[in-house]
């Protein structure tokens, strides 16, 4: 089952596992919009799909909805900065209440895995989003403590701003470039990007590789945002507006005091839980990992990976719009 699973990580999801997994036994959509899944009930139609209409802040619901179901993607979530400072507690509602409704129905129902969609605005938050999420990601880092003798677990992944999602720069660019004005919050700001396709490949594999308690975090480029108003409108005004409530510079996914309990395992960091101590050397050894040094961070702004203009006009052609031209 896929908690908000109308959304932009959740059709993509629904459309890589129908697709490369085609004998699933039952796939659930869990979202409060019924026209979304009515519009996605046109496209993803198999019999074995399921629409549930719900909220994750309602704990009877999820545990009717859990019913039978052995994995979880937790995707659902209130994720526009702006709204959740005007709206703080529809934001913890959700975000908070929601992750922990969402734990409860899971180690109630039988549920075997579950995984937790997080964001580097967790990490050392600033803004009462990122600070719901990183509430939300200790929780279910820490209900692996209360599982018992249940055969489940929980881990989380953490990535930053998925290229073409809803509410997002590119898309708002592209809007925006055909009144000739770009508005840029701060010319030195900078942001981690990933595609919807590589954050459903990092939730299969934490689906598959996890011990659960991780926090897995893809090493991915940064971008920089006068970089992103170059690629969509080389010729529009950029026009400085100053940055939104609760917004950074630069954003982080891992913190200086992250360091002390984080992995290198390759293509991914993974943070491990700090209460209780792990079996770092079996971790080590699972993931052929190294330790980080002590004071190691991952900052958008210091980041070893940069998109040039070009190569964010390729990414915008291959996942958000391919008649796309500048």
């Amino acid at each position: 089952m896929v908690t908000g699973g109308t959304g932009s990580f959740g059709r993509k999801f629904v459309e890589v596992v129908t697709t490369q997994y085609p004998d699933f036994k039952k796939l659930v959509v869990f979202s409060r919009d019924e026209l979304k899944q009515y519009e996605m009930a046109q496209v993803f139609n198999q019999t074995e799909m399921r629409y549930f209409i719900g909220d994750v802040r309602d704990l009877n619901r999820l545990k009717r909805a859990f019913e039978g179901i052995d994995i979880v993607i937790h995707a659902a979530a209130l994720k526009q900065v702006p709204a959740a400072e005007y709206n703080p507690m529809e934001c913890i509602n959700t975000n908070i209440f929601g992750a922990e409704n969402v734990i409860t129905a899971a180690l109630d129902c039988g549920v075997t895995n579950v995984v937790a969609l997080s964001t580097d605005k967790a990490a050392a938050p600033i803004n009462l989003y990122g600070a719901t999420k990183l509430c939300s990601d200790k929780l279910f880092v820490a209900a692996n403590n209360i599982k018992g003798p249940r055969d489940i677990k929980f881990s989380v992944v953490r990535y930053g701003n998925v290229m073409g999602s809803r509410g997002s720069v590119i898309p708002f660019f592209l809007e925006k470039r055909k009144t000739g004005i770009l508005p840029i919050t701060h010319p030195e700001m900078t942001r981690f990007n990933i595609s919807l396709i590589e954050g459903v490949e990092l939730v299969l594999h934490a689906l598959q590789n996890s011990f659960g308690g991780e926090i897995f975090v893809p090493k991915i480029p940064s971008y920089k945002i006068l970089d992103v108003a170059e690629a969509i409108g080389p010729n529009c005004e950029h026009r400085i507006v100053g940055i939104r409530p609760g917004e950074k510079i630069h954003e982080e996914m891992i913190t200086e005091s992250d360091s002390f309990f984080t992995v290198d395992a390759g293509r991914y960091y993974l943070i491990c839980p700090q209460v209780p101590d792990w079996p770092k050397k079996e971790i080590l050894v699972r993931y052929t990992g190294t330790e980080m040094p002590p004071g190691f961070k991952y900052n958008s702004g210091s980041n070893n990976q940069w998109l040039s203009v070009e190569q964010i006009r390729a990414l915008i052609r291959e996942h958000v719009d391919p008649n796309f031209s500048y």
